[in-house]
């Protein structure tokens, strides 16, 4: 008996609900009709959409094109002098490597550090497709601040190449490096910029490969190379 009495209110479920989908399509389908109907007789209505679309896509795409050019100039004429990169925040001085790598080519360049970043702080591709790790190291205190010593280039060395692919491996500051960490660092084949060199890097507009000594060859022929 309950399985006499369960098959007619099924039945009667799937057909309420059948008919709900058939008046849902009906209703959309005389919404769909009623107004093609009156765009056909208001005409004009469609003209007027079409220039106000044409002259937004017009005004955004003119907008773009010009924050990219402002973009091109920024980028193009970037200059940092010591007291700005000396004020900065640590993760702005990153911020502001990055932007230079940019400067000089490596539109790829990102600011990659924060907690568990394993020694990289910012990745870049230079226009000779060599892949550049660099490690900073802010000093508010400038060359009054602590000094980057042996312990800070061995977690570059340590992770540059075996886990970032590193083609160069470059530890920035804007502070003092200690006579053994620049021994170390030529040994294992690490790049130091200290404040010396990020001086005239920053401020300037030589590529920081023009600025150091036994950089990698190019890993591909390009029209620079």
């Amino acid at each position: 008996m309950r399985r006499r009495t369960r098959r007619p209110v099924r039945r009667q479920h799937a057909q309420d609900r059948l008919l709900g989908i058939l008046v849902a399509t009906a209703l959309a389908v005389s919404l769909v009709v009623a107004v093609v109907n009156w765009l056909l007789a208001h005409w004009w209505v469609l003209i007027v959409i079409g220039v106000l679309a044409l002259l937004a896509g017009g005004a955004w795409l003119h907008h773009r094109q010009q924050q990219t050019r402002w973009e091109a100039v920024r980028v193009q004429g970037l200059r940092y002098g010591l007291t700005q990169l000396d004020a900065l925040h640590h993760s702005r001085f990153e911020d502001a490597v990055r932007d230079l790598m940019r400067r000089d080519g490596c539109q790829d360049a990102a600011r990659v550090g924060g907690g568990g970043d394993l020694g990289a702080d910012v990745k870049a591709t230079d226009p000779y497709g060599r892949r550049w790790v660099i490690q900073c190291k802010h000093r508010r205190n400038g060359l009054a601040g602590s000094a980057v010593g042996t312990p800070d280039l061995q977690v570059l060395n340590g992770t540059a190449r075996q886990v970032h692919g590193a083609d160069v491996a470059v530890i920035v500051t804007n502070g003092r490096v200690t006579k053994p960490a620049v021994a170390f660092a030529k040994q294992q084949h690490l790049h130091v910029v200290d404040r010396h060199t990020l001086a005239i890097w920053a401020s300037g507009s030589r590529p920081l490969w023009e600025l150091l000594r036994a950089v990698p060859p190019p890993r591909r022929p390009t029209a620079l190379s």
